[in-house]
C-alpha cells in the first residue's frame, strides 16, 4: 500500500477508538451554566467591541474581560512578566508604490505590470528589496522523504527563484496535502531559493495565482530578533503570475506548461528544470507595527510528579472587526458570536468547572485566549515559537474554535483523531455525557491544519480541534451557517443560539481537560501517523 494511504480514514480511526454511540443519557446543562455562557457571548459579541479585530480597541476590551474572568476564578497569571498577557508583535506590510518588475525571457527584457502580469507580496523583513535571479521550475516544490517526493533533487536553487505548480499531487490525503501546501515556502528556502512563484492551477481565471500568492498586503509576527511566523527565513520573494505569463515562462523549456499540467492531471509528478528566464525586482515596503494580546491563565497541578506538565485548553478571541466597504445603513460589524466568542465562553465555563469541583487537576491546565487567528494563526504561532511554558512539558492541547450551538448536538468531531490518543480521551469523556464522536464531515477542507492547534502540532504537541458534529440535524444547520453567517456580520446574537447546548459543550470541554490532566500517562502520538513521523519522530508511540 502506498505510504500516502497508510493513514486511516477518520471514520475508521474513530471506530478503532471505540466511539460507538454512548450509553449514558444525554447531559442536560443546568440553567446556571447556560446563563453563564450566554453572558460571556453576549458581552464578547456586542457591537461595542466592534468585531474584536486584533490590534484594535475592541479586542483589547475583550482581552481585559477574559483576564478579569480568570482573576475572578482564582487562576494564576500565565503570560509574560508575571501578567495575564502575551503581547504578539505584529507587522502589516504594504507596497509604497507598485513594484518594478522586469522579466528577461529569451534574452529580451520586458517590464511586467504589477497586478496584471504578476503580483508579489510586500516584505515584513526588508523595506528595500533589490533582487535579480534566474527562474527554475521545481514541479510541485515539495520535499518529503516519507512520501518519496524530492522535487528539488538534482536542481541548483542557490540564489534563484523557484517556480512551482500550485497545490499538491492529487493522490495525497486532504490533511497531508493541506500541510504540505503550507510548507512550500520553507521547502524552497531550505533548497537555497530566494523566492517562490506559484503557478495557477487551472486556466479559467486570467489573473491566475496573483490574488492568492501575490496579495497586496501581508501581516506576520516579527519578534525582536527578526524572527517571523509565516515568512520563511531567506525567502525574499513570494508571488503569483497571470495565466498568460505562466505559459510564457516555459518558452524554450524542455516541456510546455500545458504538457506539464497534463502530466499532473494524469497523476504523474513533473520533474523540474531551469527556465530560460530571470526576474529583476525593485520594491519598497511600508510597515505598520502593532501588538495584540493573548490572555493566559493557569490552574496549577497538584501532583508533584505531574504538575510541571501542562494541558492546554484554548480558543481564539479575535474576529474580523468592522466591514470596510459597508454601505450606509448596512450592518458593518463582524461580531463573531460563534466564531469564536462561543468557543471562548465554553473555555471559561470549563475553567469555572475546575474551580467549582474543589479538586485541583494533577497536571497543570493552561487556558489561552489567542489573538490574530483570523489573519493566519499568528497568535498561536507566536506562542509556539515563544512558549510561556516549555513546549516539552505540554502534554496535549484541545482547541475550541467555532462551535455551532444552533441545534441540540449529540456528537462532536475531533479533527486530528487519527494522529494521537487525545481523541481517545475525547471519546471517553463524551460517552459519560451521552455524546458520540463522529467522523470528519468535510475531509476535503483539510480542517486539521486551519486553526490554532496546528502551530502546536508543528512543535510536536499532540493536539486536536473540537467541533460540534453533524448528527441530530446538525448538517443542515452547519451548511446554513457557512452559507449565511460564517465570516459575515450575520454571525451575531440574532442567531437562534441554544444556550443549553453551548453549556453542554462547555461541560464536555471540562471533562476532556480534566481527563487529560488526571490520566497517569500523558497522550501519545499514534504509530503509523504521518504527522507523528513528521513533527515528533522520536516521541513514544501508541499502537492503534
Amino acid at each position: 500500500m502506498p505510504l500516502t494511504r497508510l493513514l486511516l480514514a477518520p471514520a475508521a480511526a474513530l471506530a478503532l477508538l471505540g466511539t460507538a454511540p454512548a450509553s449514558a443519557p444525554l447531559y442536560q446543562a443546568p440553567q446556571a451554566q447556560a446563563d453563564r455562557v450566554r453572558a460571556d457571548v453576549e458581552f464578547l459579541a456586542d457591537d461595542l467591541l466592534e468585531g474584536r479585530q486584533a490590534g484594535k480597541r475592541g479586542h483589547e476590551i475583550a482581552a481585559l474581560y477574559v483576564a478579569s474572568q480568570f482573576r475572578g476564578l482564582g487562576l494564576q497569571p500565565a503570560g509574560e512578566g508575571g501578567g495575564w498577557y502575551q503581547r504578539v508583535p505584529l507587522r502589516r506590510a504594504t507596497h509604497e508604490a507598485p513594484p518594478q518588475l522586469t522579466l528577461t525571457l529569451g534574452g529580451k527584457a520586458e517590464t511586467l505590470k504589477p497586478g496584471a502580469d504578476m503580483g508579489i507580496r510586500p516584505s515584513v523583513t526588508e523595506r528595500e528589496r533589490k533582487l535579480d535571479a534566474e527562474l527554475v521550475f521545481v514541479g510541485y516544490g515539495i520535499q518529503d522523504a516519507r512520501l518519496g517526493m524530492a522535487d528539488y533533487a538534482g536542481l541548483d536553487l542557490r540564489g534563484k527563484i523557484a517556480v512551482a505548480l500550485s497545490g499538491t499531487p492529487k493522490e495525497l490525503s486532504s490533511e497531508i496535502a493541506a500541510h504540505l501546501g503550507q510548507q512550500k515556502d520553507d521547502m524552497a528556502a531550505a533548497a537555497g531559493a530566494v523566492g517562490l512563484i506559484e503557478l495557477p492551477s487551472g486556466t479559467s481565471n486570467p489573473l491566475g495565482s496573483i490574488g492568492s500568492s501575490g496579495r497586496s498586503s501581508t501581516t506576520d509576527w516579527v519578534d525582536a530578533a527578526g524572527q517571523t511566523g509565516n515568512t520563511a527565513k531567506g525567502l525574499r520573494l513570494r508571488g503569483g503570475v497571470s495565466q498568460a505569463l505562466a505559459a510564457r515562462l516555459f518558452q524554450g523549456a524542455p516541456a510546455s506548461l500545458a504538457d506539464i499540467r497534463k502530466q499532473a492531471e494524469a497523476g504523474q509528478r513533473p520533474k523540474g528544470f531551469p527556465l530560460a528566464a530571470r526576474l529583476s525586482v525593485q520594491a519598497r515596503s511600508q510597515w505598520e507595527d502593532y501588538t495584540s494580546p493573548a490572555v493566559l491563565g493557569v490552574i496549577p497541578g497538584s501532583d508533584p510528579a505531574l504538575r510541571a506538565e501542562h494541558v492546554i485548553l484554548m480558543g481564539h478571541l479575535d474576529h474580523l472587526g468592522i466591514k470596510a466597504d459597508a454601505k450606509p445603513g448596512e450592518d458593518a460589524i463582524h461580531n463573531g458570536a460563534l466564531d469564536n466568542a462561543a468557543g471562548i465562553a465554553t473555555m471559561l465555563e470549563a475553567a469555572r468547572s475546575f474551580v467549582r469541583s474543589g479538586k485541583p487537576p494533577r497536571r497543570s491546565v493552561l487556558f489561552i485566549a489567542h489573538t490574530a487567528e483570523e489573519i493566519g494563526l499568528l497568535g498561536a504561532s507566536y506562542w509556539a515559537a515563544h512558549p510561556t511554558v516549555p513546549a516539552a512539558q505540554v502534554a496535549a492541547a484541545v482547541n475550541l474554535d467555532m462551535p455551532v450551538p444552533l441545534y441540540d448536538f449529540t456528537d462532536v468531531v475531533a479533527f486530528g483523531a487519527d494522529h494521537s490518543t487525545v481523541a481517545r480521551t475525547v471519546a471517553a469523556a463524551a460517552r459519560t455525557m451521552g455524546i458520540g464522536v463522529g467522523p470528519d464531515p468535510m475531509p476535503e477542507q483539510g480542517i486539521f491544519t486551519r486553526s490554532d492547534h496546528y502551530p502546536l502540532v508543528l512543535r510536536g504537541i499532540p493536539s486536536i480541534l473540537l467541533f460540534t458534529g453533524h448528527a441530530n440535524g446538525g448538517k443542515p444547520v452547519w451548511d446554513k451557517f457557512f452559507a449565511d453567517a460564517y465570516h459575515q456580520p450575520d454571525d451575531d446574537l440574532k442567531q437562534p443560539i441554544r444556550w443549553s447546548a453551548l453549556a453542554r459543550y462547555g461541560e464536555l470541554n471540562y471533562r476532556i481537560a480534566r481527563a487529560l490532566a488526571d490520566e497517569r500517562q500523558r497522550p501519545r502520538w499514534l504509530s503509523g501517523s504521518y504527522f507523528a513521523d513528521a513533527v515528533a519522530p522520536n516521541a513514544p508511540r501508541a499502537v492503534r
